[in-house]
């Protein structure tokens, strides 16, 4: 709903303002809108206008239609021919024989205003529908690209023939003054931006003196191509298209951006809105006609975009998708439609009814292609899911997701102890996570190592900048250990949605992130973003492999950059599951490293009570208990089966401690927990979801963060141990068969004796 927003709020605006509502009453249209205030409104809506085409033109990357060929380029003109010959068709009866311009004009404007597609407007929708980075996203914004250029194309002939209506000289002058401008700046302006670029050394920002000879060069661009007899922005477009990608075109980008899209393009919507009478459409059949109008112009986008990707071989689905989304109309249709009204080409009627073809056909474009198409997602196959599963000699991936810089020393003091190894080493996606804003469009970057110090942008890219660097520094003082740094753009609602797909296309076994809570200076814990949390809880409900929740409470200090000099007191408190399972997998692997101490707590229920409380819950809930019973007892038997295996494994390690500890209720249960608070540096627990046990029972009705499970809630609570991180595991168990269940390490075994040390307390 947002794009709904985004598009239409600005004009509707100015249509309610307009003579078509309010602007009805003659008061109030010359209180709030005297002919003098309209001018000068309209003059900052060209100038805005003017600066966005400029900015579009800045942002766009000609080099895609090549990466993405011809398919491109034959979907563009296909999606374009049909609706052109329908507007064009439509023109005879639109057009009246007292207009004093000729029907090859009036047919240019109505078929460009039908066929073209707002590139902007497009990218916003494809964001929202998290399509931008799919192949039909690629293909549908490079059809785009190369229908604005066609645009382009088609309204400077369109104006030149309109001009040659009043006299016959006047378009061939127009035609070849455009190529003499565009020759101009492709020969001339370019080379000068690329030793402006050179000239600049790597590190310093750009001369203030060079960004306003360049915002000058718009100004002189627009003013060139309207003198001689094209729209001024078409010169701001093509100055725009000559700058060269990278940080000049960035730097432009962050000084203007907010205050032209923000502030001056709203103006340019609003004068478009006040200029629709809709009053002016009279009559059933013309309201009829323009319905009519509306569907064809879809349908014939539609079917010539599906025509020519039949024969690309694509779905029937998929070219109707791309067909729905090149009907996306916006800013271009309705800069045409100004045109052509300030042409004398379109009347009160076809303006106001071109108007609201623009509007509705956008508007239903969002819903029909999220009922349409639901792209099939293609299920990574592969079995290394969780940490349990992920052989001891083989490479561990880990998808370690940060919000802020603070984040990132404890989840590096955590994987140093994560003990990469020769045999099983570390691969680390860092995934910084940005709220979507603005009129940015989500995004998936892909960080190269950042060498040429030149300074951020903004601070986002600061961040980003911070943390890649922190990474990068600890990749080169760690063996064994591969760094791939990230940042994903997109909206809080939908974040977990780019976590999740880039843990299945890089095969992770393990998600990291931040719990959205953090340590205070007096030891209590306050929420630094409320979103934070929400990206948990989807992440949990949707991730393809285990994750992890990180509560920082500082890990024993600062970064260390020599994994030899970690020193850490690892607990894992066990009470059954896959959950336990896998944090106690995670812990096993941590042990292995020679500066960690593990104690491993195994809580364990009196018999007699299980039995009892069985008894009692046969009573009231019949036939449920046995399946019931089945699971526990399976259940049971994996968690005896891998504790063995455990302690089998490490029987010659000191610094491993088993205990099994029997508690008869939650009680018990956490003054055992706080018997162990001050001792240890990090405690990792299973989330424990769908496991009822009385060891925890009452545990979950005070529970402030039910995502951290009983456990991990009483651990990361504010009245807990200060100086103790937390690390909340969650086993993925959503493709598991019963191989996998027993897919140990090796050398399990069934005995419970082990030289390992072992406690037991409380005994009975």
């Amino acid at each position: 709903m947002a794009i709904l927003l985004y598009v239409h709020a600005e004009p509707m605006g100015g249509i309610v303002l307009g003579p078509s509502v309010l602007g009805r009453s003659e008061k109030f249209a010359h209180t709030i809108f005297p002919q003098r205030s309209v001018m000068v409104l309209e003059t900052m809506a060209n100038v805005g206008l003017l600066y966005f085409l400029f900015l579009v033109g800045v942002e766009m990357d000609i080099m895609v239609v090549r990466k993405t060929g011809k398919r491109a380029l034959t979907i563009a003109i296909g999606g374009m021919v049909l609706p052109f010959l329908i507007g064009a068709a439509f023109s005879f009866s639109m057009h009246r024989s007292e207009d004093h311009l000729g029907q090859g004009t009036y047919i240019l404007f109505l078929g460009v205003a039908l066929s073209v597609t707002a590139f902007p407007v497009l990218a916003r929708i494809l964001a929202e529908l998290k399509l931008i980075n799919t192949e039909i996203g690629r293909i549908s914004m490079s059809a785009a690209l190369v229908n604005d250029m066609f645009a382009w194309i088609l309204l400077a002939l369109a104006i030149a023939l309109a001009e040659s209506d009043k006299n016959s000289f006047a378009s061939l002058w127009v035609m070849i003054s455009s190529a003499v401008f565009i020759a101009v700046c492709v020969f001339i302006v370019r080379p000068g931006i690329t030793w402006i670029i050179r000239k600049t050394p790597e590190g310093e920002n750009y001369s203030e003196f060079y960004i306003c000879l360049i915002l000058t060069g718009v100004m002189i661009s627009g003013f060139i191509t309207d003198a001689i007899g094209t729209h001024s922005v078409f010169g701001a477009f093509v100055f725009g298209l000559v700058i060269p990608n990278g940080p000049l075109g960035l730097t432009l980008i962050e000084k203007l951006e907010d205050f032209v899209s923000g502030l001056l393009l709203p103006l340019f919507f609003a004068i478009s809105g006040l200029k629709t009478n809709v009053a002016a459409i009279q009559g059933p059949a013309t309201w009829a006609t323009l319905f009519f109008v509306i569907f064809l112009a879809c349908a014939g986008k539609v079917i010539g975009t599906v025509i020519v990707a039949f024969f690309h071989g694509m779905p029937v689905r998929e070219g109707i998708t791309l067909g729905l989304l090149l009907n996306t109309k916006g800013l271009v249709e309705m800069i045409v439609l100004n045109v052509g009204k300030d042409q004398k080409v379109l009347d009160d009627e076809t303006f106001a009814t071109m108007v609201l073809v623009a509007l509705v056909m956008t508007g239903v474009i969002t819903p029909i292609v999220t009922v349409l198409y639901r792209p099939v997602k293609k299920s990574v196959s592969y079995k290394r899911r969780t940490i349990q599963q992920t052989k001891p000699d083989s490479e561990l991936r880990v998808l370690v997701c940060v919000h802020t810089p603070r984040n990132v020393p404890t989840i590096i003091n955590l994987l140093e102890a994560s003990h990469p190894t020769k045999r099983s080493p570390i691969c680390i996606y860092v995934l910084h996570l940005v709220e979507l804003t603005g009129r940015a469009s989500a995004m998936l970057i892909v960080h190269n190592t950042r060498k040429s110090g030149r300074p951020a942008l903004n601070r986002t890219q600061a961040q980003s900048d911070h943390i890649i660097n922190a990474f990068e520094n600890y990749e080169q003082h760690a063996a064994f250990v591969a760094v791939q740094p990230l940042t994903a753009i997109s909206p809080y609602s939908t974040m977990h949605e780019d976590v999740c797909s880039l843990a299945e296309d890089k095969r992770v076994s393990f998600i990291i992130i931040p719990f959205h809570k953090q340590q205070t200076v007096d030891g209590g814990m306050e929420a630094t973003n409320p979103a934070y949390r929400l990206v948990n809880q989807n992440l949990l409900e949707n991730s393809p492999c285990s994750v992890g929740i990180l509560v920082d409470r500082g890990l024993n200090g600062a970064t260390r950059l020599n994994s030899n000099t970690v020193s850490l007191q690892v607990a894992v408190l066990f009470f059954g599951g896959p959950d336990d399972r896998e944090a106690l997998a995670y812990a096993w692997r941590m042990a292995q490293h020679p500066g960690i101490s593990l104690t491993v707590l195994r809580f364990i229920h009196d018999e007699d009570e299980i039995d009892t409380a069985s008894t009692r819950a046969t009573n009231e809930t019949d036939l449920k208990v046995p399946k019931m019973n089945m699971d526990h007892k399976k259940q049971r038997q994996l968690d005896d089966e891998y504790i063995n295996a455990f302690r089998t494994s490490n029987a010659d390690f000191e610094s491993i401690v088993y205990i099994e500890k029997l508690v008869s209720n939650g009680e018990e249960t956490v003054a055992a927990v706080r018997s162990m608070d001050s001792s240890h540096d990090l405690f990792i627990v299973g989330r424990g979801e769908g496991m009822s046990s009385p060891l925890t029972a009452g545990l979950t009705d005070w529970s402030e963060c039910p995502e951290l499970g009983a456990i991990g809630d009483l651990l990361a609570s504010s009245d807990f141990a200060a100086t103790v991180s937390v690390l909340v595991v969650q086993q993925y168990c959503g493709s598991w068969t019963q191989e996998d269940d027993m897919d140990l390490p090796e050398s399990p075994v069934t005995s419970h004796e082990t030289k390992s040390t072992y406690v037991l307390e409380n005994p009975r």
